[in-house]
């Protein structure tokens, strides 16, 4: 036994070195639990259809945590309100964790049903806040079902409450189900959570049935990325599932394709709200994905892209010579793409800025959906300033008209350079440390072509 060990652990450390890795869906799963809120005010013992609200909640709860046992790494629990203290007594912290959490406690849970009367107030608020503490303190998959005939009665604002629990990630989005609530103040409960109507004994007994199906069963995902006449043809980009409420990252996945053009399918958390990020150039957002738990859903998202490619001819004395992509008219920094290199980017167009000297400014570059946009710039020619002096001066760059624009100062302790430069036209402009007086500024025009070099002197005066 202790030499099988011994192997076992060996291959775990081969395949750990070798950076071996695991597909995310074959990760170990958290383990689900499933907290049942229940609502004990006074008012449920009200009548509703043969027997009273309060009789139908127990029944279909017990039958419930029976058929619970069947599944592996779950967990349940009660809570329950409104039980301990009268109305009278106006009592806003009436809430107790009955039953906490086990595994096959569900005679436990049963127990505990029949023994609780409907007695006090609504305090749905201070009830969310105290189950902060039932769930423990792991990585779990936690899950709040409240089952209430009211709404709030003691001046909370469950509503903010659940939310700030659901960015602290304590549990997920919860389940409210109403039981006789009027359409008017289903709004109030609503923004708890995912709300169902239990208009009736059936609706709720479908209605609990579902939100188990919701929570246990498995949820699928494919994404399509499509071009602009709607074809899934794109592929290989990466894609960022994220919490649509906390902004957290909940899945990374390359997208994929196989041979016969399938993407594949991904299994995700139906319980968690997403936005999808296609990582293109620039970005895609889906924001609230429409996910159906249980079910296979496809996503389709527009993402029609071309290939933006930048070449040089000649070697280049500049040595990796850069651009800055913008989308167009815009001042922000979308790529630093290199020359020599190919790159995809969303359909569209885009101002580049190439950091020659001086540098290039290219507007509207237009890359079209499945093709290839190639732009080409000559070689630079190069300036050579032979004399080696110490003083100060700039070169300007010289427009068609004569106008001259700055675009780089000489090194003031030795002005020997040589110096790469775009073909066209320019002045050189020279004060020596030695001179004095700024009449002995030296100027002087020159050209310069491409690949080759051109040699300037400076004139000690």
């Amino acid at each position: 036994m202790a030499n099988w060990i011994k192997s076992v652990l060996v291959v775990l450390l081969i395949l750990s070195a070798s950076g071996t890795v695991f597909p995310q869906s074959q990760k170990a799963q958290p383990k689900t639990r499933i907290l049942f809120l229940l609502d004990a005010s006074g008012s449920m013992l009200a009548k509703w259809e043969n027997s009273d609200r309060m009789n139908v909640a127990k029944n279909l709860l017990a039958h419930l945590v029976d058929s619970l046992e069947r599944y592996e790494n779950l967990e349940v629990a009660l809570r329950v309100y409104g039980h301990q203290s009268g109305r009278e007594r106006n009592d806003c912290k009436d809430t107790k964790l009955e039953v906490p959490f086990a595994e096959e406690n569900s005679e436990s849970i049963k127990k505990k049903l029949d023994q609780i009367v409907p007695r006090g107030n609504t305090p749905i608020t201070y009830s969310l806040l105290q189950s902060a503490g039932d769930f423990p303190a792991d990585k779990s998959r936690n899950v709040i079902i409240l089952i209430t005939d009211g709404l709030e009665s003691c001046g909370g604002d469950p509503c903010a409450v659940s939310l700030a629990l659901q960015k602290k990630r304590i549990f997920l989005r919860p389940f409210i189900i109403g039981i006789g609530i009027a359409p008017e103040f289903e709004q109030q409960l609503s923004c708890i959570g995912q709300y169902f109507n239990a208009a009736d004994v059936k609706t709720f007994e479908n209605v609990l049935t579902e939100i188990v199906t919701q929570t246990l069963s498995e949820t699928t995902v494919s994404v399509e990325l499509l071009d602009e006449q709607g074809k899934a043809v794109e592929t290989n980009v990466n894609m960022t599932f994220l919490n649509s409420l906390t902004g957290d990252t909940e899945y990374n996945y390359v997208h994929y394709k196989n041979g016969q053009g399938k993407t594949d399918l991904l299994d995700i958390d139906a319980l968690v709200p997403y936005d999808l990020v296609v990582n293109t150039t620039p970005a895609v957002t889906e924001q609230n994905l429409k996910i159906k738990p249980g079910q296979h859903n496809v996503i389709r998202v527009k993402t029609p892209q071309g290939v933006l490619h930048l070449r040089q001819d000649g070697p280049s004395p500049y040595g990796q010579l850069t651009a800055l992509v913008r989308e167009q008219d815009s001042h922000a920094t979308l790529n630093v793409q290199t020359f020599g290199s190919k790159h995809k980017y969303l359909t569209g167009q885009y101002d580049l800025e190439l950091l020659t000297l001086p540098r290039i400014h290219l507007k509207g570059v237009e890359i079209k959906q499945g093709q290839t946009k190639t732009i080409t710039i000559p070689p630079p020619g190069q300036l050579a300033i032979v004399s080696q002096m110490q003083g100060y001066g700039s070169i300007y760059e010289l427009d068609e008209t004569g106008k001259q624009r700055w675009i780089y100062n000489i090194p003031e302790d030795n002005s020997k350079i040589t110096l790469p430069l775009q073909p066209g036209k320019y002045k050189l402009v020279y004060r020596m440390k030695s001179a004095q007086g700024s009449k002995f500024t030296d100027v002087q025009d020159f050209t310069v072509r491409s690949g080759a070099t051109t040699s300037v002197k400076i004139f000690n005066r």
